[in-house]
């Protein structure tokens, strides 16, 4: 099920002193296979001082531009992104898993005014899907609110200053730097007052019909919060974490022992016994079962499975909703088993 294809980098751009933009050729036997959703995610998988690791990137590019394009911003030293940052070039090649997510925008025949609020690497989902409201409709209108230390800080900065002058009358970005004071911009970080003066002033006469919402874990509380207070439903704010608070591992007290594991994955069943204090994603892992996963800190989709049998809970989830979890989906990274027997389906989601 964690199916990786060999890529080939095509051109790696610099965007700021910490980030560069890496687009991938997609061969013609892999067009398919890799056709995408604005706003989803590859990952991409890459052993680094003998350690394998995986991590999650969203597409930047169009859907229909016949390539991927990822921002990866410098993170960590080290890994992956320091890596992306230092040593990839064009003409290499690396293992990437086709496009996935649920943060994404559908084009309908509909017009659509959309809203959009990113701070840092929080842009890369988000232009693609500003590209894709912008294009799939000549009414459609796309309100985006950009927070970052400087322009020189500013992901995407070129791409988004040409897309204003293409939908002039139509696309609308506010930049916000909280370092330094630059022209056409305001300063200091996303906070309510920015907020309010986007949409109840400058844009006031325009009735968004979605808010998209895509960066720290602090800043889409504070916007997501801002705006049920204004009356914005829960169903037209989305969101996704690019990165999340410290995942403290609060077990409830009835955790205790072993459980009798059943995992399904292709096609087929595996069973084994794991502590009931370990996340199900770890102890499939420790089994050598090939489980799709990215993050592994509950803030994207990959590792999400179904359970036919028992129950578990979820130390955290940003990502399932209240329906789905009734359902029985649950994120394998963050749930503990809590019953002596636990099914759990990765091919039923």
């Amino acid at each position: 099920m964690a199916d990786f294809h060999s890529l080939t980098v095509h051109h790696v751009k610099p965007l700021t002193p910490d980030s560069v933009a890496i687009t991938f050729t997609i061969p013609k036997d892999l067009i398919q296979t890799f056709l995408f959703t604005s706003g989803q995610y590859i990952t991409i998988k890459k052993e680094i001082k003998g350690k394998e690791l995986r991590r999650a990137y969203s597409i930047s590019s169009s859907p229909t531009c016949g390539n991927i394009t990822i921002g990866v911003k410098k993170v960590d030293k080290g890994g992956f992104s320091d890596y992306a940052n230092s040593k990839i070039s064009a003409g290499d090649v690396l293992e990437v898993m086709p496009p996935e997510g649920r943060f994404t925008f559908k084009p309908t025949d509909k017009v659509k005014n959309i809203a959009a609020f990113a701070a840092g690497s929080g842009i890369t989902p988000i232009i693609s899907i500003a590209r894709t409201v912008l294009a799939s409709n000549p009414k459609n209108k796309f309100m985006l609110v950009y927070g970052n230390k400087s322009y020189k800080e500013t992901m995407f900065y070129t791409e988004l200053v040409k897309l204003q002058l293409e939908y002039a009358n139509r696309f609308f970005v506010h930049f916000i730097c909280s370092q330094e004071q630059e022209a056409d911009s305001l300063f200091g970080r996303i906070d309510i007052s920015t907020i309010n003066y986007t949409l109840k002033n400058k844009h006031k006469d325009i009735i968004f019909d979605d808010y998209y919402l895509c960066g720290p874990e602090a800043m889409i509380n504070l916007v997501t919060d801002t705006l049920k207070e204004d009356g914005i439903s829960e169903d037209k704010i989305h969101f996704e974490l690019f990165t999340s608070t410290e995942i403290m591992d609060e077990l409830p007290l009835h955790v205790e022992g072993q459980a009798q594991i059943t995992i399904t994955l292709d096609d087929e069943e595996f069973t084994f016994s794991m502590d009931k204090k370990a996340l199900v994603l770890d102890a499939v892992l420790k089994e050598n079962i090939d489980a799709p996963y990215s993050c592994q800190g509950g803030v994207c989709s990959s590792c999400i499975a179904r359970v036919t049998e028992g129950k578990a809970e979820m130390v955290k989830n940003q990502i399932l909703t209240d329906g789905e979890i009734a359902e029985g989906l649950i994120l394998t990274c963050q749930a503990h088993p809590i019953t002596p027997t636990l099914k759990v389906d990765y091919d039923d989601v």
